[in-house]
């Protein structure tokens, strides 16, 4: 089992890799072996190879613009999207769902780093977007719908894949940005690119507007490209470290629009320190008609964090290691007919404890075995999984403008738990014996692609999500709940959609509507109780539209509606929450906005940018609601000579009180405020 140390795996990874090498091959070179090499999209990403099915990429040159200080302000920005931020880095994510907290925030969507997994299967982190190198990524794709057949459990409701360009893709030289804004928030990031290296540094330190809110972190990607032979290899390490003084929920009804109290911080105490480091590389090589590719991976994560949202505040502890490998073989040398093969396979081992410092309490009276939140350990165990799985994908095109694509994975995933800790029932808390888990996952694909004329296409996609339980979910129990009982959470979905890709006329869009049924929901009501077999219906219309005039001026914008609504009736009289089928899931705001104007001359640039969150409820009663939100930056940079440019964002312009997050739990509306009007000033030198 797992060896709690701060050593890490992936400095094993530095004498394996081709990094270790002090020769570079000599013989021919793996782009002169091959004129039509995939490119860096079509291997890291999923939606590529005439794949129907909704998708956006966001472009460097979006990403540079926003210079988003949380991927929030990125992310947002695209359909069906919508991540919520909580304090600091922390955040909760939805992608064509409701926001998800627990194990359904971690297990619902996948992230990748140009192609490959954040974290192993069964360990994810609900704010697991700081762990990216966000700020100098190349590229963000983002898959609504569950993804393709390369990509398996946490999948359902779609991907995000952060991309960064090889070096041989990398223009040589380097770019640093500076900025500095009027919430004590200043940032570093730096990119340095040579022929077969590149190293991107990002440095965050943010004073925290709201009181004992402080951040630092620091993010470090390297990547080096080498031709062995007749093998190209791409090998990328990344390390991440947080260091987080944490605001809680400020409470009661509409407690958002005080200014002053918005600022206040009731556990100042609070704290989430995390420091995680991947490494991993991209091995390939022609092989008859097709690409032959393997991609090995090492990731070390560890956490600590006082869990402030929570009535006892429980510390937490966690942290796992993994070793991963994705292979895949592609061939595309027959237009007409091209298909993929391949196999995943991770082992991991982690860990999870939980301890309450401060004295046991109950809501009401003690429970037959004791106070509801005893003091001491609650939870404190270990983990190992397996997980291996199989995939195949073809597309057909019996004529040019139409496609065919049929998918089909399987995976199996293999738990083994051991307790550290006592047995049994504490208050809320039960503690289930040493035991072993296992989950079989077959999720088929089917989709079609028809082009219309050179730039229009419809889609239609059915395709089958599913994920096998977090960690947290199997073994982090309730009273309330039995081991063994959580099954593999499946999402059935359907979508049909248009997209136009302008070559001439200046407008680009992009329709979606789907519906999706979900089965085995593991979610936490109001009262943060366990319920582990919920069903969901969900449906949807999801919109993109960009138009460029000749002059440099752009519009752009998004607009999604959707309902996300419970299937099934939970009716307690010891329970608070009454669900009732047909009620809509809490947080799940129908309406989401956000439009853009913007202009580019040869030496200024400016834009404004409306987001809006439409209202939606705040508990699954659907007792308690927030009214959305309206919020305007502006932004703009001057270009000073060819190599240095100065750039600005006001964000907030109206100086709307409104919440990120708006919440309730345990009686109480709560609330995470957001950001007040400020100005940010920045610096960009490229050479």
């Amino acid at each position: 089992m797992l060896v709690r140390s701060s050593m890490s795996l992936a400095s094993a990874w530095v004498l394996l890799s081709p990094l270790a090498q002090a020769q570079s091959a000599t013989t021919e070179s793996f782009e002169n072996n091959t004129s039509d090499k995939l490119s860096v999209i079509e291997i890291y990403g999923d939606r590529s190879i005439e794949a129907p099915g909704a998708y956006v990429r966001v472009d460097q040159e979006q990403i540079e613009q926003i210079g988003a200080d949380h991927p929030a302000e990125v992310l947002n920005a695209t359909p069906g999207v919508n991540v919520q931020i909580n304090s600091g880095q922390e955040h909760l994510i939805a992608l064509r769902s409701p926001v998800f907290t627990g194990g359904a925030g971690q297990g619902s969507f996948l992230l990748l780093e140009n192609g490959t997994p954040v974290r192993a299967p069964a360990f994810g982190n609900v704010n697991a977007l700081f762990e990216i190198h966000h700020e100098l990524a190349d590229e963000i794709e983002i898959v609504r719908g569950p993804g393709s057949a390369k990509y398996g459990s946490n999948a359902v409701h779609g991907l995000f894949n952060f991309l960064h360009s090889t070096p041989s893709e990398t223009e040589p030289g380097y770019i640093a940005t500076f900025s500095a804004s009027t919430l004590e928030r200043y940032k570093a990031d730096a990119s340095v690119s040579g022929p077969s290296n590149r190293l991107d540094v990002s440095f965050h330190h943010d004073a925290g507007w709201r009181e004992a809110s402080g951040i630092d972190m620091q993010k470090l990607t390297f990547a080096n490209e080498t031709d062995i032979g007749r093998w190209n290899v791409v090998t990328t390490i990344t390390g991440v470290n947080l260091n987080q003084e944490t605001a809680t929920f400020i409470q009661g009804e509409d407690a958002y629009e005080n200014k002053d109290l918005s600022k206040t911080n009731s556990a100042p105490e609070a704290f989430r320190d995390a420091s995680s480091i991947r490494a991993h590389s991209w091995i390939r090589t022609r092989f008859k008609t097709g690409e032959l590719s393997f991609a090995p991976y090492l990731i070390h994560q560890e956490m600590e964090f006082l869990q402030h949202f929570l009535p006892y505040e429980g510390l937490e502890e966690n942290g796992h290691d993994s070793a991963g490998l994705n292979t895949r073989y592609s061939d595309y040398s027959n237009p007409a007919f091209k298909w993929i093969i391949g196999a995943d396979f991770n082992w991991a081992d982690g860990y999870l404890k939980e301890t309450q410092e401060r004295e046991g309490f109950s809501f009401g009276p003690d429970g037959p075995t004791g106070p509801t939140f005893p003091q001491g350990v609650h939870y404190d165990y270990d983990v190992e999984t397996i997980s291996a799985a199989a995939f195949g994908e073809i597309i057909w095109m019996p004529i040019e403008s139409f496609s065919v694509l049929a998918g089909l994975r399987v995976e199996e995933h293999e738990y083994d738990y051991q307790t550290n800790t006592q047995v049994g029932s504490f208050g809320r808390f039960l503690v289930v014996e040493d035991r072993t888990d296992e989950f079989e996952l077959f999720t088929p694909k089917l989709g079609v692609d028809y082009a219309l004329d050179d730039e229009r296409t419809i889609f239609a996609n059915v395709a089958r999500g599913q994920r096998a339980p977090q960690a947290s979910d199997l073994y982090r129990l309730q009273e309330n709940q039995q081991a063994g009982e959580i099954k593999v959470e499946t999402l059935d979905s359907f979508e049909v959609g248009v997209r136009r890709k302008s070559l001439s006329s200046g407008l680009s869009y992009e329709i979606a509507a789907f519906v999706m049924e979900k089965r085995n929901f593991f979610f936490r009501d109001a009262n943060r109780l366990n319920m582990p077999f919920g069903r969901t219906d969900h449906w949807g219309v999801e919109s993109s539209l960009s138009y460029d005039w000749n002059n440099g001026w752009n519009a752009s914008g998004q607009v999604s509606y959707a309902e996300h609504t419970y299937d099934f009736t939970r009716v307690v009289d010891n329970v608070a929450e009454r669900i009732v089928a047909g009620a809509e899931v809490d947080t799940a705001p129908k309406w989401l906005a956000d439009m853009s104007l913007s202009y580019e001359g040869q030496k200024l640039a400016a834009y404004v940018d409306l987001e809006y969150i439409g209202e939606y409820y705040t508990n699954a009663a659907n007792t308690a609601s927030y009214d959305g939100h309206i919020v305007v930056d502006l932004g703009g940079r001057y270009a000073l000579n060819e190599r240095v440019e100065v750039f600005t964002r006001l964000s907030n312009l109206l100086d709307e009180r409104y919440a990120d997050r708006a919440d309730f739990a345990f009686g109480q509306d709560r609330y995470f405020p957001g950001e007040p009007r400020n100005l940010r000033l920045g610096l960009r030198i490229k050479g």
